[in-house]
């Protein structure tokens, strides 16, 4: 149930974002939805700044990418500071 809840938050935060959701995938999805679970329990994190900020980690990250996107976020911080203020993460 829970990853229900997330998926449908996603999907309803991609049909707020239509140049997004042209650009993802199935595994962009996939990732997404991990690093919004991730993100859980972090201070400031409501569902819709972490699903902005998710988006925007995932946007930066090059296809052929295999960390997840916490992974990858710990080696690229300026990139992690631009989607911090771009998600109003404070």
């Amino acid at each position: 149930m829970k990853y229900l809840l997330v998926t449908a938050a996603c999907v309803l935060g991609f049909a707020a974002v239509p140049a997004a959701a042209q650009k993802m995938n199935a595994d962009d999805v996939k990732w997404i939805n991990q690093c919004i679970e991730d993100s859980k329990g972090e201070p400031g994190a409501t569902p819709a700044i972490a699903r902005k900020y998710c988006i925007c980690m995932n946007e930066k990250m090059d296809d052929n990418e295999t960390r997840s996107i916490t992974q990858w976020e710990k080696t690229h911080r300026k990139e992690r500071e631009a989607c911090d203020k771009e998600a109003g993460w404070k």
